[in-house]
């Protein structure tokens, strides 16, 4: 049987990885991997994580299954996180809740869920977005279709046509959304686009389905959850897909959330036990570890006010990388104006230069980034910026 199989192509964020790795050359910089680095380029782990693991290693005396829903004290402090312990649809117990491996496991629990909803439903997604989106809801069995998104030529939005784009969208399909934090391009919706979002799907009756992997990383825990609770506060249904990966530093524990609301209780419970068969049929039980750090941290006000503060300081870090990039670039006589770079938030940017340069980038300066020019900012320090900005400036 295996002798019908046709290599595929490597995913090329890991292929860059490994180039880089390879690469003996002593000014090397990777801007590829979508992971927080430290100044030194580790991604360490979080001082209240390794409190909560010790109390968790502690305190565990089983290794028993914790059930397919995951967690309970996990799944309501996410929801908590998420949107907002008064919120109307918490107060209304109108959430459901399930604990999955990492952000990934949470939307392909999501595409799965929209399958039984609506076999071969249409999804439509950002142009760019995320690359891992359209296989995950494409091996669900969804269509997957795109709205206009982002201006490569003006580093902006096109938020005139996205929103005209969405509002030719059908009443059965789904629209993904990025909370905050847009990846690939770092461009986000300002409140006021969202309300304007949020009134479309309203008016529209399309399923929102929004990917929050990011929280905290732009703004603030709040302020990155705006369009999440004021998108939960006008519709009657909705998906959101959280990742614990990147906020709380737990990439390997492969801890995440899916969440489900239905337009009241009855249907939300409905909507669990729907959920909970895609659940089994997937991978059974969720893990537990990454889960326990977390409702530890969040569950206790000493440890989450130290997460908070550890948040902030990778994200200033981010927001810092950002400015510093664009000073360096301006100083040195840019023939273009990079300032969008400093206006945008979270883990990524496009450079906004062609595949060609970005080849030159790699080969001449050792420079690692995929060849749409996104950027991982944490990949910037202030050991390399000047050797990065130089070499930008040089394949001008």
């Amino acid at each position: 049987m295996f002798e019908h199989l046709s290599a595929l192509p490597a995913d090329p964020i890991l292929g860059l990885l490994t180039k880089y790795r390879e690469d003996s050359h002593p000014q090397k910089v990777d801007l590829g991997v979508g992971v927080y680095k430290d100044p030194a380029g580790n991604t360490p782990i979080l001082d209240c994580v390794k409190t909560a693991e010790k109390l968790r290693t502690d305190s565990e005396t089983t290794k028993v299954y914790i059930g397919p829903t995951g967690s309970a004290p996990f799944n309501e402090l996410m929801n908590e996180l998420a949107f907002g312990a008064d919120h109307p649809v918490v107060q209304a117990r109108r959430i459901r809740t399930v604990s999955t491996p990492g952000g990934t496991g949470a939307l392909r629990v999501a595409a799965e869920f929209i399958a039984k909803c609506k076999p071969g439903a249409t999804i439509w997604v950002s142009d760019p977005t995320w690359a891992n989106h359209t296989g995950l809801f494409q091996a669900a069995g969804l269509t997957v279709k795109t709205y206009p998104y982002y201006d490569y030529d003006n580093k902006c939005l096109k938020f005139d046509e996205m929103l005209a784009a969405l509002k030719q969208v059908g009443a059965e399909d789904a629209v993904l959304l990025h909370a905050c934090c847009h990846n690939p391009s770092g461009q986000d919706l300002s409140t006021a686009q969202w309300d304007a979002v949020v009134e479309v799907a309203k008016d529209k009756g399309f399923l929102p389905f929004i990917d929050m992997a990011y929280q905290g990383f732009g703004d603030g825990v709040d302020e990155d959850a705006y369009g999440v609770r004021a998108m939960a506060a006008a519709v009657d249904n909705m998906v959101l897909a959280s990742s614990c990966s990147k906020n709380f530093g737990l990439y390997r524990e492969r801890i995440g959330a899916c969440s489900i609301i239905g337009k009241d209780s009855a249907q939300a419970d409905v909507s669990l036990s729907v959920l909970l068969y895609v659940v089994r049929c997937i991978y059974s039980m969720p893990p537990a570890h990454g889960a326990a750090i977390v409702e530890t941290i969040l569950g206790s006000n000493e440890l989450k006010a130290q997460w908070l503060d550890e948040l902030k300081v990778m994200r200033d870090r981010i927001n810092g990388n950002r400015a510093m990039l664009v000073d360096k670039l301006h100083a040195l006589g840019a023939s273009r104006d990079f300032s969008f770079i400093a206006r945008q938030k979270g883990m990524f940017s496009f450079l906004g230069i062609n595949e060609a340069q970005v080849n030159t980038l790699m080969k001449d300066y050792s420079i690692y980034m995929v060849g749409s020019s996104r950027i991982s900012i944490a990949g910037i320090s202030e050991d390399n910026v000047d050797y990065l900005a130089k070499s930008i400036i040089a394949v001008l």
